[in-house]
């Protein structure tokens, strides 16, 4: 019967639906003018129980004119005509409460005092203006409910399971019964407010607690989950994902509060839950005001540019309003990506793009002379644990070479500050990668001794989504429904957003004094099998049933979980809470500038083995797994 109700319903308006909108305000005038009528005929018929005395019947018709000019002329100044009835709420219905008192008021004053007619009850006076009201509200909450029921009644709206009965539950819900154009029909909320269990918000019911999500997605048989938590923590949000581990529709979730606020139309903040939201950790801010004083009027580099932390570092840098800022990277098709972006967002900023590699010295030099940097960030570096086990020359060519020669050229063209980007596996390193950035970190802060320029370490772990990550890896391997390839069940990383990564880097840049290795508190390791799984359910599907997760075994260089600290290094606080610095002790500085004069030289021609053993001697805590083949 609905689905009948509502086909006749929009096919009448299509029809007529112009022809209304064109003489609206003449037609809703004339309904309230209908219902005061009808307010002031009831209220004599309830004063004399339905049978009106001759003599009163001819005061009621008489005065009738006026009753219409007088409660027609409140509504007019209160300004009731230009509210939309679909929308009606609180706000509207005082304003008619309102409207219609204050037109009794004058009415009285009219009649009885100005105009003297005692013999017109105030009674009914008083029953007009109460009936008036309940007349006026009663058929915009029609209008407002009866269009709420076609919009539920809709056959193809998707049915919304609601986590969260708070206020961005309560108006979310009521953006999804007051447009139909966003094709939503809300069939239950679920929360842990014992107050809310079993109470009804706009007519839809508190079913459950969040842990019930599966059970009440399954018995409403619910399309889409949308959590309505914007404030919620990190375990609040771990929490949604647990319970509707097993759910197989998708889960959407709105922005912060912040967000919230700049926008207020609540189903188009509606975003799928990410990655992002699911750190298990409170999400790390740092203080930007800070920069400005650093970036803004200088020229700064970054190496690496085209990259997942050298491009978002280049588009943080931007947004302070630098002198300019130089892009220097080795793939021009990367560089050209980066450069018509950043070159719409930020035109005021100038742009350098430079095509070059950080090995060449005569390039680098050429670069540093020209721009004049103030500020190098060096992110360019080979990160592929597996293909560096493969590559050891390339990674020590491009990881420590590369690092030496553009801190050196830094050194000589008298830059301020120098960040060099690291990685948690410089900490006993296990992999090509890993050591040779161990190098280079040590490297970094030897340079810092010899001139004025202040160089800086910045380590951090994983970055969620950035370039060759499990998470895009994932994301393929379950878009193609699987299976899900995990190296093993066991293996833990640190994770992080690339935004904060880059806040990181940028915070240590002001707080850098020279020599520190920064190191973020990235809270606990996530299991890698865990993530799976979440991207997994986030896609609305079944770990171990819809897609098969697969343990595929460590790869060449891999370890099973990470450290941010040997254990010969000191850990600091420094004046950022969720910031460290490590101090521990360098590579033999004599025995590393020796190798590394040599190293241009006779790295073509050496053996593989004979520069592993190089590397394990300059750094004793590396300890490469031989046993491991290549996978």
């Amino acid at each position: 019967m609905k689905q009948t109700v509502a086909k006749l319903f929009y096919s009448i308006a299509g029809r007529y639906g112009s022809a209304v909108l064109d003489h609206r305000s003449a037609l809703v005038i004339g309904v309230q003018l209908a219902l005061i009528l009808a307010a002031n005929l009831t209220a004599f018929a309830l004063r004399f129980e339905g049978d009106i005395p001759p003599e009163y019947r001819e005061i009621m018709w008489d005065h009738v004119p006026a009753v219409l000019l007088i409660f027609g002329a409140g509504l007019w100044v209160f300004g009731i005509q230009r509210g939309l009835w679909r929308y009606v709420g609180l706000h509207d219905l005082g304003k008619i409460l309102l409207a219609s008192l204050t037109s009794a008021t004058v009415f009285y004053g009219v009649i009885h005092l100005i105009g003297g007619i005692t013999q017109y009850p105030r009674s009914v006076i008083i029953l007009t203006a109460l009936l008036n009201g309940l007349y006026l509200a009663g058929i915009r909450l029609a209008v407002r409910g009866f269009r709420e029921w076609l919009q539920v009644a809709g056959p193809s709206a998707r049915r919304v399971l609601i986590i969260g009965a708070g206020n961005a539950g309560e108006l979310l819900v009521r953006d999804m019964l007051s447009d139909a154009n966003y094709n939503c029909r809300p069939v239950g909320f679920v929360d842990d407010d014992p107050v809310k269990r079993k109470k009804m918000i706009h007519g839809i019911p508190v079913i459950g607690t969040i842990a019930d999500t599966r059970k009440a997605a399954e018995r409403l048989d619910a399309q889409e989950i949308i959590v309505a938590i914007p404030s919620s923590s990190t375990a609040v949000k771990q929490k949604i994902l647990a319970a509707s581990e097993g759910c197989t529709v998708p889960i959407k979730t709105l922005p912060s509060v912040r967000s919230l606020l700049g926008d207020s139309v609540l189903l188009q903040q509606v975003r799928p839950m990410n990655l992002d939201d699911l750190l298990q950790r409170e999400p790390i801010q740092t203080d930007r005001q800070e920069l400005h004083p650093l970036i803004t009027g200088k020229t700064l580099l970054v190496t690496g540019a085209g990259g997942s932390i050298g491009s978002e570092l280049c588009r943080q840098i931007a947004r302070h309003k630098p002198q300019a800022l130089v892009l220097f990277e080795r793939y021009e098709n990367a560089l050209h990506s980066l450069l018509l972006e950043l070159r719409t967002t930020f035109p005021e900023v100038t742009m350098h793009p430079v095509i070059g590699d950080v090995t060449v010295l005569d390039r680098v030099s050429e670069v540093f002379r020209q721009t004049g940097p103030d500020i190098v960030f060096h992110a360019a570096a080979h990160k592929h644990v597996p293909l560096m086990e493969l590559n050891p020359k390339e990674a020590i060519r491009n990881n420590i070479l590369g690092t030496r020669v553009v801190a050196e050229v830094a050194l000589k063209t008298g830059v301020d500050r120098f960040v060099l980007i690291s990685t948690d596996k410089a900490v006993n390193p296990s992999s090509v990668m890993g050591v040779t950035k161990r190098i280079a970190e040590h490297l970094v802060q030897e340079h810092n001794h010899t001139g004025l320029t202040k160089f800086t370490v910045v380590r951090f772990g994983n970055v969620l989504g950035s370039n060759g990550s499990v998470v895009p890896l994932f994301s393929e391997q379950i878009r193609k429904g699987g299976p899900v390839t995990v190296t093993h069940p066991e293996i833990k990383r640190f994770f992080m957003t690339i935004p904060e990564a880059v806040q990181l880097v940028l915070q240590a840049s002001v707080m850098g004094r020279g020599g520190e290795v920064f190191v973020l508190d990235m809270g606990e390791q996530i299991k890698v099998t865990d993530l799976a799984k979440n991207m997994i359910v986030l896609a609305g599907l079944v770990p171990g049933k819809d897609v098969d997760i697969v343990f595929t075994g460590l790869r060449p260089g891999e370890k099973l979980y990470e450290e941010l600290f040997e254990d010969g290094e000191q850990v600091e606080p420094t004046t950022h809470p969720k910031i460290h610095r490590a101090v521990g002790t360098p590579v033999p500085v004599g025995e590393l500038d020796e190798w590394l004069e040599s190293l241009p030289t006779t790295l073509p021609n050496s053996d593989e083995e004979d520069l592993l053993q190089d590397l394990k001697r300059l750094v004793p805590s590396f300890q490469p797994d031989l046993s491991q083949g290549v996978s």
